[in-house]
């Protein structure tokens, strides 16, 4: 299915950015990839603000405090949990998810969720490149078509 063509003018659209300390070396490129995305799809740097958090299990928390204190028209939260020798991985992983859609439905203000969940570390550095694969773009494409939806279909809650 094609991308539908945006209706609003990304220039004023306010984005946060939320990207995680852990897995620095793979979180950066996914910060990288969404910041080039909305500046290339038009947003004012002005009006992205990037906050970093420790780890993943921190993200939801982060994107509550930085809705209630700036009202962004959307949130772009970036982490990386590779599985290891035990299932900490698992459980990570669930509560990021489960944060990021809880803070999502709750405010009302889209929440991209760009936590990579690999395997292996390996497979989480392919994710983060610099290219079309990155994941980092994909939630920034998903913040800015849900900025668009929301706008379109009415106030949020």
């Amino acid at each position: 299915m094609p991308i539908p063509e945006a209706r609003i003018s990304p220039a004023n659209v306010r984005v946060a950015i939320l990207v995680s300390r852990f897995n620095e070396a793979i979180t950066e490129g996914l910060l990288a990839g969404a910041t080039t995305t909305l500046a290339e799809a038009g947003v004012a740097a002005a009006n992205i603000r990037v906050e970093v958090v420790p780890g993943a299990v921190e993200l939801p928390l982060a994107a509550a405090a930085v809705i209630r204190a700036s009202r962004p028209d959307a949130v772009i939260a970036l982490g990386a949990v590779v599985r290891g020798e035990t299932d900490h991985y698992e459980h990570v992983a669930r509560m990021a998810a489960d944060g990021i859609m809880r803070v999502s439905l709750d405010f009302g203000v889209p929440v991209a969720f760009g936590v990579l969940t690999c395997a292996t570390e390996e497979l989480a550095r392919a994710r983060s490149s610099a290219d079309h694969a990155n994941k980092g773009r994909e939630a920034a494409l998903a913040a800015l078509e849900m900025v668009e939806l929301l706008r379109r279909t009415g106030p949020s809650s």
